[in-house]
């Protein structure tokens, strides 16, 4: 795919101001190119951030071109996407509602800071999106954006201009805007490494089971292999660093442990969500490679950390995990809280076996240089040093409290 294209009608020259619009390719972002230069008067300048989203069938920087952007460019992003935003929120075991993973929400504020990047760059005083007035991504790019900047003012077309997907295909159609969508494409879809979300169609049902054409990256765990793969993972301070003793970076471990656990149906998710706009919405996804990782970087936590550290931390979780899904990425209390999870992840250090077979992920082995776990002091067999004469001191220092409450109850 170009990195870069520039169109060349001299009628561009004229001094219009400049918008930056959130550019995927796909119907919303094409149209959008278009009702912005009728209604807005603005030269767009369309910016497609790679985030480890499937390729397009065709080069969407040429095509935005074609179809009136002034200016067009693709920027590579996934390894700071895997380092500023996805292993932060692994150490955190980031899992809104302790289901969905925050494979979308947590790309969205890397989005909306290149958005901001490329208009300082180009002068523009418009940044747009192709968000829905009803969805969480319209909140998370705006309140990005105006956080990093809040001189920009924001151009939201498909949330000014409401349109069913039919008549948006009919209006691009009309203006010969080139599109590479149908009108059966009845589901809506956001991909990139941490995972894939798919919503709309017959899925708005929810009684309904997911149709077999909603899963493109895993396969039904009934067709998976019938003998289990076990894949181990080395992490050092919380971040996985290797894969079936193979070193690795990031996106190469990500994307090799997302192939690994989609073959053996780990992954898939079933989800009655609560929107940040009020509504209860069902969405499906799809994130082999962020459930193993936090199913194991939560069972070397269990080593590493003791008790109280644990039990606090996961109350940190969950509130960084809400601050993830509600767009708060850049406020105030997310990089606190994450300066206190890095804090815990000094020493958890140590390799992770995991059982893949059949869609599910168990945790069958682990260790660690800085591990808890004392074999002397857990055994019944031949070695324990726990002392056991000192159980019954500790039991009635324990139980002490309510025992003086209970006599004192018992008198009146």
């Amino acid at each position: 795919m170009a990195s870069n294209a520039k169109k060349t009608d001299p009628k561009s020259n004229a001094e219009r101001e400049k918008v930056v619009l959130a550019y995927s390719g796909g119907l919303d972002t094409s149209i959008a190119i278009k009702w912005i230069q009728d209604k807005y008067d603005l030269d767009v300048i369309a910016v497609a951030i790679d985030v480890g989203q499937p390729p397009s069938s065709d080069d969407i920087i040429a095509r935005a071109i074609r179809n009136g952007a002034e200016k067009a460019q693709l920027i590579e992003a996934k390894d700071e996407f895997v380092n500023e935003y996805i292993w932060p929120a692994l150490k955190a075991n980031a899992m809104y509602q302790n289901i969905y993973p925050l494979s979308t929400s947590i790309a969205r504020p890397l989005i909306a800071k290149k958005l901001v990047e490329v208009a300082k760059k180009e002068g523009a005083k418009y940044v747009a999106h192709g968000c829905t007035g009803k969805g969480n991504d319209q909140v998370r790019f705006d309140v990005g954006i105006v956080s990093m900047d809040p001189d920009l003012k924001i151009i939201a077309p498909i949330r000014e201009w409401v349109m069913t997907r039919e008549e948006e295909i009919d209006y691009a159609n009309k203006n010969k805007i080139e599109i590479i969508v149908k009108k059966n494409s009845i589901y809506s879809r956001d991909e990139n490494l941490w995972g894939a979300s798919c919503e709309a169609g017959v899925l708005e049902d929810a009684w309904t089971e997911p149709p077999k054409d909603v899963w493109v990256h895993t396969v039904d765990p009934k067709d998976a292999p019938n003998e289990p793969e076990y894949v181990e993972i080395d992490f050092e301070k919380g971040i996985p660093v290797g894969l079936n003793g193979k070193r690795m970076k990031g996106v190469e471990l990500i994307e090799s442990l997302y192939k690994i656990a989609g073959r053996n149906g780990v992954g898939r998710i079933d989800h009655i969500e609560d929107r940040l706009v009020g509504i209860k919405s069902r969405e499906t996804y799809e994130c082999p490679a962020s459930i193993v990782l936090i199913t194991a970087h939560r069972a070397l936590e269990a080593m590493t950390l003791t008790k109280d550290v644990i039990e606090y931390k996961r109350g940190i979780e969950q509130k960084l995990s809400q601050l993830i899904y509600d767009g708060l990425w850049f406020g105030g209390l997310r990089e606190p809280i994450c300066a206190f999870v890095d804090k815990t992840q000094e020493f958890v250090t140590g390799k992770i076996r995991v059982r893949l077979h059949k869609g599910s992920c168990m945790v069958v082995g682990r260790k660690s240089p800085y591990s808890l776990y004392d074999v002397g002091l857990s055994t019944y067999g031949k070695g324990d040093s726990f002392d056991h004469n000192a159980a019954v001191g500790f039991i009635y220092c324990w139980g002490l409290p309510d025992r003086t409450a209970a006599k004192a109850r018992k008198k009146k």
